[in-house]
């Protein structure tokens, strides 16, 4: 299993936010840091708010690569729906001459949709333009001259796209909520799929890995290229106690208010215990309860290849992140390897 993490690159630390240049410095440190205690992966968002800086995520990667040498570096997620394919194939192309061929994406519609508004784009064409924008993006990947036409975008007629990724096929993984439809158009295309949980128990989801893992094999592709990724929540301290203490004030402050937003409940003590369980999603607590949640979110789910952390979403600071990377790195990583 391959272990990273996801930053949203918030430039808020609980109630006191920094400058957004030090935000994205320390954000830039992190991504070396795990580079150095060997994190497999490190993936920036796509959002377009004020709290959070990453509405350029390969820009941020790019600034990443430049001081990295081994770790994979990829979107998490990006917007495919609001954005032009062909300047995202580009971006990530380059991002791949950079790395040396560490770049990846991750794509999906976005759970955030402040990006359909500021780009011209309706919510009710909010699938259609995803699938749309998909099968673009991958004629893209696969052809230097492409032919295509769509609804949304302009023709392309045997047009080349330049540059072309150093990696034969640059990697695009589905990023995927809750839909079935969408855990079967991943699977049809033989995509690589990741998964965003963010609350409830991750078992629940098995139905509709297997979905997927049935739909590609339907569409001809074999089970290991058929790879599984997991997104959730998650912060590793010292022992299970610190962990707790550490991070449940910021997560309650931080979804409580999220809640208010969308219609949910504030945040209690008891859910969040129920988060932490063993099945529960929330893979917070010391290295050997964070590895031991891992390989049974693994087992639930019929193997997953990709964990990545959620972090910097519960008012953490910079020493606090620094401190979970290491652990991760130095602890959490090993503990699942000796475990096979």
């Amino acid at each position: 299993m391959e272990i990273g993490v996801d930053s949203f690159a918030s430039a808020m630390y609980g109630s006191n936010s920094l400058s957004s240049v030090d935000a994205m410095e320390q954000l830039l440190d992190r991504i070396v840091f795990a580079d150095e205690v060997g994190l497999d992966v490190f993936g920036i968002g796509e959002h377009h708010k004020k709290e959070f800086l990453d509405s350029a995520t390969a820009v941020i990667l790019a600034a990443a690569a430049a001081r990295t040498k081994r770790i994979r570096l990829t979107s998490a997620v990006t917007v495919l729906s609001a954005a032009d394919p062909v300047r995202v194939y580009q971006s990530f192309a380059t991002l791949d001459l950079i790395s040396k061929g560490r770049a990846e994406l991750v794509v999906g519609r976005g759970s955030s949709i402040e990006a359909y508004p500021l780009f011209g784009f309706s919510l009710n064409d909010y699938d259609a333009l995803f699938r749309e924008k998909l099968d673009l993006l991958l004629k893209i990947r696969d052809h230097e001259f492409v032919s295509w036409s769509g609804k949304f975008r302009a023709t392309l007629d045997n047009l080349p796209v330049y540059p072309r990724s150093l990696q034969e096929k640059l990697p695009v993984w589905l990023g995927v909520g809750g839909t079935p439809e969408s855990f079967a158009r991943a699977g049809t295309l033989g995509l690589p799929l990741m998964v965003a949980v963010i609350g409830g128990e991750t078992h629940r989801f098995r139905p509709l890995v297997d979905l997927y893992r049935e739909a590609g094999h339907r569409a001809g592709f074999k089970p290991e290229q058929l790879k599984v990724g997991l997104h959730s929540p998650g912060y590793v301290a010292a022992t299970n106690e610190q962990a707790i203490t550490d991070y449940y004030p910021g997560y309650a402050e931080l979804w409580t208010k999220l809640g208010r937003e969308r219609g949910w409940p504030p945040v209690t003590k008891g859910q969040f215990d129920s988060l932490i369980a063993p099945k529960g999603v929330l893979v917070v607590g010391g290295p050997e309860q964070v590895a031991e949640k891992l390989i049974r979110h693994s087992e639930a789910l019929g193997g997953v290849d990709r964990f990545t952390f959620q972090m910097d979403n519960a008012g953490l600071t910079h020493s606090q992140l620094m401190s979970s990377i290491e652990l991760i790195g130095r602890k959490v990583i090993p503990l699942i390897k000796a475990n096979g």
